[in-house]
């Protein structure tokens, strides 16, 4: 008979129906290498393309292998599908070995740790799912998942909370198909350069830097390619800080914010490939060389966007500096920012007294505190 173990079990979820699935495999192996091992049991879920769940070390290794989470590996049956909810599950005798180890938990997890990017996996519909299975999980709700995910909902909402943002409008498929001139105009009226980017994306997928009007077209087709809404931002002069917040584990107590970090291109842009392809794609300067009222004001404005935007748990908050008006602008908040090798959250919170395997801790122990905390809400209403 196995020995019980008392370690908290953690279910590391990794790949995903998203374009960003590569990238979440490399924030998934950072995650793994680094959880407290003296503390935690790792469980690595890999989810693939189609959206089957596959279970177990060998899994993540061979995704690991092959760049992408493999929809047949060996005999590995998927554990979990979503279209079979209604479904006869599986039976008891195939059970992946590594959940019939422990059968005298209400769960086979005790926390979930997505380490999941881009659509389906941080926009809130996985927080959803998890929400229902009533499991703990690491970073935000759904609420805040989705607003985060919606770089059109995220500006609003940092507007109405007092922090600007650089002009843009949002277009919507089929008002583009039906009023391309319309949107041609608009466009004008911002002036270029602009930014094309679809809505709901993450690592820069789908981005384009557009010049001149020639450019648009394809650059608005490209946005469409991943998403059913995209923005046209206004191109300024700028640079582009990022911040890490932290949820602090003490009750009322303000999040933590991080020094500020300045992404530096040696492309275009900071694009996917700068960001993931080109190893020397961009500088990543800790903390940012700018003047000391400029980096207390952008933590000043993390913060009050980590409380505006419901965030939990954690979050990536991205500025943009103009240089030519000294203004601070809003671009856009990760809910599951990256933790790959070179990402910036775990950097930026390293460089603020928080190590990464002490990181790791601190948010699952929020996972657990807030999934506690609402277990003692009432469910119901009776007289």
């Amino acid at each position: 008979m196995m020995k019980q173990t008392n370690k908290i079990r953690v279910a590391v979820l990794f790949g995903g129906k998203s374009a960003e699935h590569e990238v979440s495999l490399r924030s998934a192996a950072n995650i793994i290498q680094f959880l407290d091992s003296s503390r935690f049991d790792i469980i690595p879920i890999g989810i693939d393309k189609q959206g089957s769940w596959f279970l177990g070390h060998d899994v993540f290794s061979k995704s690991l292998e092959h760049n992408q989470v493999l929809s047949l590996h060996n005999n590995h049956q998927a554990w979990f599908v979503p279209e079979s909810i209604g479904s006869p599950g599986n039976q008891d005798s195939q059970r992946p070995k590594e959940l019939k180890q422990q059968q005298t938990k209400d769960h086979h997890f005790d926390v979930v740790f997505p380490a999941l990017h881009g659509t389906l996996c941080e926009d809130g519909t996985l927080q959803g799912l998890l929400e229902i299975a009533n499991l703990p999980y690491v970073g935000c709700g759904v609420l805040s998942s989705a607003i985060g995910m919606d770089k059109d909902v995220s500006k609003r909402l940092a507007i109405n909370a007092g922090v600007a943002v650089a002009p843009y409008i949002a277009v919507k498929h089929d008002q583009w198909q039906k009023r391309p001139q319309h949107i041609i105009q608009q466009v004008e009226k911002l002036s270029y350069p602009v930014f094309v980017k679809p809505a709901n994306t993450g690592s820069s997928i789908g981005i384009a830097k557009v010049k001149s009007p020639d450019q648009l077209n394809a650059a608005i087709n490209d946005a469409f390619r991943f998403d059913t809404k995209i923005l046209i931002e206004k191109g300024l002069n700028v640079l582009e800080l990022e911040l890490a917040v932290l949820e602090s584990l003490e009750a009322d107590a303000d999040p933590i914010v991080s020094v500020v970090g300045e992404i530096k291109p040696r492309h275009e842009f900071y694009s996917y490939d700068a960001k993931y392809v080109d190893e020397n794609g961009a500088d990543l300067l800790i903390p940012a060389p700018v003047a000391e009222e400029v980096l207390k004001e952008a933590q000043v404005i993390a913060k009050i966007l980590f409380n505006a935007l419901e965030c939990e748990g954690m979050a990536r908050v991205d500025l943009f500096y103009d240089k030519d008006t000294n203004k601070i602008y809003f671009n856009e908040v990760n809910t599951i920012p990256g933790f790959t090798q070179i990402s910036m959250y775990p950097k930026l919170m390293a460089a603020s007294g928080v190590p990464y395997s002490e990181l790791l801790t601190h948010l699952v122990e929020l996972a657990m505190k807030r999934h506690h905390n609402k277990s003692q809400l009432i469910r119901s209403y009776a007289d």
